[in-house]
């Protein structure tokens, strides 16, 4: 009766733990959602103006209905942030709260799915260290705060993980486990390399452990990946010269202007070494957008615990493996067994759910190593990365006493109070530039009035597009481009939207949008009235 007491006080904890993690992660990826950061990086600029053409126009800003890549840029970007934005754009409109909501709440989701995964793999105390890290990660509340289609990667592959854990229980969820790692692949492209090695091994794990077989599951699973991944293998055709762009009125096959394939490659793969552990040592890329350098992706000390939990995956699988294989060939010297006994002798012996980790872990490194790592392209490696880490720490605390779980939890209670401080003032200022704050005023007001509107160069035209909600027909007839084919096009003009004006000499017939490297002496002394919105002017003549 006591140890049942016991063990009902041990859970109630865990689950006030949980709650608490959970409340802490949701907390601090919506405090100030959709004001910081502000306004709207180009990127998720475009992936928004997709969504609103598909939604009012059904094409997205190159004409294609329903295409299953989207044209952006020229070299374009993955479709399912946008298309998940759709729904949420159709009841509240066009704006950039809007667009970032998908990408909160699956990163929200997330977490629930991480702790329910490690739980499974592993235990509870794990689960909830893996939690309370993912949910403080300075990279995974930042990333979660804007629309960039590749945030949506690590979660869609955990998920892909979770329901795969699942489904070597349950058969069912092997097609849930199908669907998430066929939607992956819809949010960023170079997962395309090693989503599928990802799934071999995982699936070689399940039949060597007797958890997988050929079955009706397993068909209906392989299926569901088929739909998701045949589109993708026609647009590799058509990008590759194959065949021509296919456009049917419920989807489209589009051709892009330039294909990035060269992106993703065995070539220098010393300095692509170099270059991920970099980023993995310092925690940064030095691209702002991404991440604090401050505070890195997963907080100073993370790194080591990484490197302790692998050794403890590794250490552990090892010894696993050695008993699996003791009992192998106990298992094979009963001639007599048949093979469905011999099966069912197999799923009695002891499960290697590091070796699932590993994989995650592994694939992660090898995507690092095919391409020149930043942290948005190569974020499927650190959600296993922590989960690694959350491993470490506990492995550590239990050789000495896991009472001492108290102290790393304080060292990360204060890092994060820190970053959260830091997040929302000093590299609020840092991103803002990179964000954009005050164009969205400043193209409200510019709109506002009739006749041509001058944007200065250096403001990328997909946040004009999306703030001044272009209609896209108008757009594909009238673009014109300084740099046309290119992987990163700049538009010259559009609609009444321009960038060739001389600065020095101001038209008093038009509106101008101007940066704030722009001299604004020949507007004031052509009695322009300027109105400055952060970053941004607007000159306007007249009342």
């Amino acid at each position: 009766m006591k140890m049942l007491k016991v063990q009902e006080k041990k859970d109630k904890g865990s689950r006030i733990l949980f709650f608490l993690f959970m409340a802490i992660g949701i907390f601090a990826r919506v405090w100030k959602f959709g004001v910081v950061p502000g306004d709207l990086h180009p990127d998720e600029a475009f992936a928004g103006y997709d969504a609103y053409n598909l939604l009012h126009y059904g094409m997205d800003s190159a004409g294609y209905r329903f295409p299953v890549y989207l044209t952006t840029w020229g070299s374009g970007t993955s479709a399912l942030n946008t298309y998940l934005m759709i729904p949420f754009m159709a009841v509240f409109g066009a704006k950039i709260w809007v667009i970032r909501l998908p990408q909160v709440i699956v990163a929200c989701l997330t977490l629930w799915v991480t702790y329910l995964l490690v739980k499974r793999l592993f235990h509870e105390k794990i689960a909830l260290c893996s939690l309370f890290l993912l949910a403080i990660s300075p990279w995974h509340i930042g990333m979660s705060r804007w629309g960039m289609d590749a945030n949506m990667a690590p979660g869609f592959v955990i998920f892909g993980l979770y329901f795969f854990v699942r489904g070597l229980e349950e058969k069912k969820y092997l097609m849930l486990s199908a669907l998430m790692y066929g939607l992956s692949l819809y949010c960023y492209a170079t997962i395309w390399s090693v989503v599928p090695l990802m799934l071999f091994l995982q699936l070689l794990y399940g039949i060597i452990c007797g958890k997988i077989r050929f079955d009706r599951y397993l068909i209906l699973s392989g299926i569901i990946l088929a739909i998701f991944a045949v589109p993708l293998l026609l647009f590799l055709l058509v990008n590759m010269d194959f065949i021509d762009a296919i456009r049917l009125p419920f989807l489209s096959i589009p051709k892009l202007v330039v294909m990035r394939g060269g992106e993703v490659s065995l070539s220098n793969l010393s300095l692509k070494a170099h270059r991920l552990w970099s980023v993995l040592k310092y925690q940064s890329d030095d691209m702002a957008w991404n991440g604090t350098s401050k505070y890195g992706i997963y907080y100073a000390g993370t790194l080591s615990f990484f490197v302790l939990g692998l050794f403890y995956c590794i250490k552990t699988s090892v010894e696993k493996i050695r008993r699996r294989m003791a009992f192998q060939k106990t298992l094979a010297k009963t001639a007599s067994s048949s093979f469905e006994e011999k099966r069912l002798n197999a799923q009695k012996t002891e499960d290697i759910p590091e070796l699932l980790l590993l994989i995650q872990v592994g694939c992660g490194i090898l995507l690092g190593l095919l391409i020149y790592t930043n942290i948005n392209r190569d974020n499927i490696l650190f959600i296993p990365m922590i989960i690694t880490a959350s491993a470490g720490v506990y492995y550590l605390c239990s050789l000495i006493d896991l009472r001492y779980l108290i102290l790393p939890a304080l060292f990360y209670l204060c890092m994060f109070a820190g970053f959260e401080h830091y997040y929302f003032t000093q590299y609020r200022e840092i991103t803002d530039y990179y964000f954009y704050r005050g164009l969205k005023d400043a193209v409200e007001e510019a709109v506002s009035y009739d006749g041509v509107i001058y944007v200065s160069q250096g403001i990328k035209h997909s946040n004009i597009l999306f703030l001044a909600e272009e209609p896209v027909t108008e757009f594909i007839d009238t673009a014109e481009y300084y740099n046309y084919p290119n992987a990163y096009l700049e538009a010259r003009s559009f609609g009444r939207f321009s960038y060739d004006f001389d600065p020095a000499a101001p038209d008093r017939n038009a509106t101008y949008i101007l940066s704030q490297n722009v001299d604004l002496s020949p507007f004031e002394q052509a009695g322009f009235t300027l109105n400055t919105y952060h970053f941004y002017t607007v000159a306007h003549y007249g009342p």
